[in-house]
């Protein structure tokens, strides 16, 4: 897996009133400082499957993705000269079957694809955007080579 990714296997609180999931926490090991507090979350609808939005990453924010309602792949791409996994690829698929959190640090080209119709995402990020100074390079969906057709097995 490439250097500061993770994947956290969310848990699922049930009881006679109905559901709690706990996206992100503070005490745990992932958790990164800004400034005492969140600084940004949103989300993206995207109303047809196949819909691609990649590839960018940032020099200082960190993003933490996490699908509330469908489900997509996300692909990301190892672009830190500095890194032990300087150029890997990463594929991961998240939706509400199975809550995940994926964590990507700056330095990480990633993007994602909508698996179904009305995939929901939820981010994190741990800085504000700024539209007149944008921390984002972007690059074309088709970069780094990376296949986003379905594999049938």
């Amino acid at each position: 897996m490439i250097e500061g990714v993770k994947l956290i296997l969310l848990t699922t609180h049930s009881d006679d009133r109905g559901h709690l999931l706990e996206i992100y926490r503070t005490d745990t090991d992932y958790h990164r400082e800004f400034g005492g507090q969140i600084n940004q979350v949103y989300i993206v609808e995207d109303p047809v499957r196949g819909t691609i939005r990649a590839f960018h990453r940032h020099q200082k924010l960190w993003d933490f993705f996490f699908i509330s309602h469908g489900s997509a792949k996300f692909a990301l791409y190892d672009g830190r000269e500095q890194s032990s996994t300087s150029g890997e690829t990463n594929t991961f698929v998240l939706g509400d079957r199975q809550r995940k959190l994926l964590v990507v640090p700056p330095g990480v080209y990633h993007g994602w694809m909508s698996l179904e119709d009305d995939t929901q995402l939820i981010s994190i990020a741990s800085h504000t955007y700024n539209a007149e100074n944008p921390d984002e390079e972007r690059v074309p969906y088709d970069s780094f080579g990376y296949d986003w057709s379905i594999k049938f097995k």
